[in-house]
Parts: C-alpha cells; structure tokens; sequence
C-alpha cells in the first residue's frame, strides 16, 4: 500500500515569539522538522508534503535540499482539518493511506510510525491515532473512549472538567485511509471556542458512521512532545543531548560531566575519547578514537582523526586536524585550515585557510592565514603571514624544515624556500631561496651610559 506524508508546519509559533518559523528552530544543531523528516523517511513514503503558511519562502529556502519534497500553503491559518484540505490537490489520484504529522514533534521515531502504518493497515481502519497517557495532560485535546474505543477527541478549551481529568491525550499523529478522506473533512463544522475546523473532530465523524478508528499508545510520552515555546524547546533540548550522550558512553566515550556537554544529533566521536565539562561539539563534526577534548572548546563542521589533543577553549570550524595533533589552548581554526599528522598549534594562535605540514608548530601568538606550510616548519612566537593587500588575499609558502624567527611578518604573495631561516623580527617582501638566512633588520647598536644620561637631563 502506498504511504504518503504530510507534514504540517504552517502555524506561527505564537507563543516562540520568534520572526523565524518554529519549525526551523533548532534542537541540538538541527531544526526541529529536519528530525520528523527523518523519522517519516523510514516508511519509504511515494510522496512527502509540506503545509506551509508562515515565513513560506524562508521555510521553502531552509528545505531546499530535500529534492523531493512537495509544498501546500494554506492561508489562512484555520486550523488542523483547513490544513490538512489544502493538500486535496496534491492527493489527487493517490491511494493508499496518508500518515499526518506535525513539524515540531522532533522526538517521534521511525518505529512508532511503522507500528502506527501496520495498527491501521491491519485493522482496516478508516483513522489510527497516536496517543499517549501523561501525568499532566495540560494543553493537549483528550482521548474519550467508550469502554475500550474511541469515541471522540476533545480539545481541552472545549473539554467539560471530567474530560479535562482524562490523561490520555492526542498525539496529533494519524494515519488515514485516502479513500473518502477529504469528503469526510468537508463535514467538519468549525462550532468551538477557537472558532477553527479541527481535524480531531474527524474521529467522531468516522464513528458516527460507523468506520474503523483504531489508536497506538506510545510507551514513551516525551515522543510525542509537541514544542510551543521557548521553555519547551530547551526541555526537548535537553532530552534529545541527554539521548546523545547517553548513546557516546555506551560506545566508548568518556563524558566527565554530561550535564555541561553539549554534541549535536549529527556528531560522532570514536571511541576511548575523554570529553571535559563544557565542551561543545557541532554540526557534522567527527572525532576520531583516543582524543581529549578540554573544557572550553567548541568544535563546529571539523573532522578530527585519532588520538588528537584539544586543550581549553578552543574554537575550531570547518576545519581538519589529523592524527597526534595538538591544539591550543586558546588556538582558532577556521575557514578549512588543515593541520597535518602530529603539528602543533599553540596558544593563541589563529590558522585561516592554511595548511599547517606534519611535524610542523606555530606554538605562540601567531597568525597564519592564506598559507601552505610544509613539514618539519618551526614558527617562532608573533608571526604573521600579511595575506591582504586591501583588494585581494595572497598566498605564503614555507617549505619543509623552514625555521621563521620570533615577530616576523611575511608580506604575500612570498616563497620561504626549504630549510630556509628566516632571522627575528624581519618583514619579509621576497622570496627566500632554500637554505638562506633571510633578515631585514638593520645592525644592532649599543649607546653606552644612556640610562645614566637620561637620567641627569631629568633634573
């Protein structure tokens, strides 16, 4: 049978006080509908549809990559059955069933939806809906059954005070049959205190005419946790990192404090690594085996290979670092500097755009930007590769066993050629030939009894 997915993301969020639509807000580095996404597409669904209706276009452009995803607006916004009759056209000669859900629901997983499909397939079912029972049922429309069937939802706002007592709730997550769906919105009347056409109304029309509706109970009530403000986000937040790092210690990974630790859904870290308090791993980062991630750092979009040491307060972004490496601390990667096999990278040092040889240390107080260094380099404390010129950014080679004395200033487009020296303090404008001393400083000299002097023409 055919399975189709629509997904209902059109709501403003009123309540995130946000510009940005809520859907696109983030839990643990992904935007809440990029998790329903993922969990829908474990069903191979023959199509995916978006409601859309808030921020569109912004909605549009953030899913982008999802090729084969369809778009519905619904304007205006007149509920969940209104919602659901804006994808009539987008259904039209499809059979099969229709799984509902809803944007910000990033805790589903793919496992309730297949038990959810194979309840409602085997039923034969005209609806299944996904409930779940919770200590506090506030907010949520209320399952009313009639010995162990369902009867009806009812929306709390609507709900007499005996039916505001019942703890199991809607999930908002249905499976329906195609067959005759949309005739069947058509009767819904919008006669309640929101004044909106309710898509849960839709069960006790089913019942009325005596259609099959089934329901699956979720083991798990934060599956179902729907996300409405900024405090909900930061509770799921928090499940989902919990969730997380949970899963890196049963594989391995030493976390020293798991509440301080923040790693994203789409992080891995190998194991046998030893992440300190307060590290932040995010985006597509990968960690190899045996590393030491200390406090402080923050590590975004990098690959870092094994047994590679992160000392405090790191920021490292798009970049890579290899094997026996050694950052910081207080050292900042960007822009895809790549630090090659047992390099080391010292304190407050910066590398933008740079490639740092194996064996190769820039140990002190150094920026290193737009360069390609080769192995065996030693850059002396202070020195700076001068990459632009006002209009453009050049390139600085040093090449293998290269040795750059303290506070120099290598002014590109520059060659320091193999093994070459370059003397303290130059500022390099040429190229040094391999196995050169290059300096620029003029010779040293020494004015005797100058403190003395200086001193009497004070009085």
């Amino acid at each position: 049978m055919d399975i189709h997915v629509v997904i209902l993301a059109a709501g403003k969020g009123t309540r995130m006080k946000s510009t940005r639509p809520k859907v696109l807000h983030r839990v643990a580095g992904q935007p809440l509908i990029e998790y329903v996404l993922a969990s829908a597409a474990a069903l191979h669904p023959r199509s995916t549809t978006i409601v859309v209706g808030h921020q569109a276009e912004m909605l549009k452009s953030a899913l982008a990559g999802h090729q084969s995803l369809k778009f519905v607006v619904q304007e205006p916004q007149l509920g969940t059955a209104h919602a659901l009759m804006t994808t009539e056209a987008a259904m039209a000669g499809q059979t099969g069933l229709l799984v509902l859900l809803s944007g910000d629901v990033p805790l589903l997983t793919a496992q309730t939806l297949k038990t959810l499909v194979d309840r409602h397939q085997t039923a034969g079912a005209a609806a299944t809906v996904v409930t779940a029972v919770v200590a506090d049922p506030h907010g949520y429309g209320r399952i009313v059954r009639t010995g162990e069937q369902i009867a009806r939802i009812v929306e709390e706002k609507d709900a007499t005070p005996a039916e505001q007592a019942i703890r199991e709730i809607n999930s908002g997550i249905y499976a329906f049959a195609l067959d005759g769906l949309f005739d069947a919105v058509r009767s819904i009347a919008s006669g309640n205190a929101q004044h909106e056409y309710y898509l849960p109304d839709l069960i006790a029309i089913y019942r009325t005419r005596g259609s099959i509706v089934e329901t699956v109970t979720s083991s798990n009530p934060d599956e179902i946790r729907g996300i409405n403000s900024r405090l909900e986000l930061a509770a799921v937040s928090r499940i989902v990192r919990d969730q997380k790092n949970d899963a890196l210690m049963g594989s391995g990974v030493t976390i020293e404090d798991p509440a301080t630790t923040y790693v994203d859904a789409g992080v891995t870290v190998g194991a046998d690594t030893i992440l300190h308090p307060g590290v932040s791993l995010e985006g597509r980062t990968t960690i190899g085996a045996g590393c030491e991630i200390h406090s402080g750092a923050r590590i975004v979009d990098s690959q870092i290979g094994d047994r590679v040491t992160i000392l405090n307060h790191c920021v490292i972004t798009d970049s890579t670092i290899a094997d026996d490496a050694s950052v910081g601390p207080f050292a900042h990667l960007r822009n895809h500097a790549d630090i090659r096999a047992k390099a080391k990278v010292g304190n407050f040092v910066e590398l933008k755009k740079t490639v740092l040889g194996a064996g190769s240390k820039a140990n002190h107080l150094t920026y290193l930007g737009d360069a390609t260094i080769g192995e065996g380099v030693n850059i002396g404390a202070g020195t700076i590769t001068c990459n632009y010129d006002g209009v453009n950014k050049n390139q600085t080679v040093i090449e293998d066993g290269a040795f750059i004395g303290s506070d120099s200033q290598l002014v590109a487009p520059v060659t320091i050629g193999k093994g070459a020296y370059v003397g303290s303090g130059s500022t390099i404008r040429e190229n040094v030939p391999p196995g050169a001393l290059a300096v620029s400083a003029g010779k040293q000299r020494n004015i005797g009894n100058w403190v003395e002097k200086k001193a009497r023409t004070k009085k």
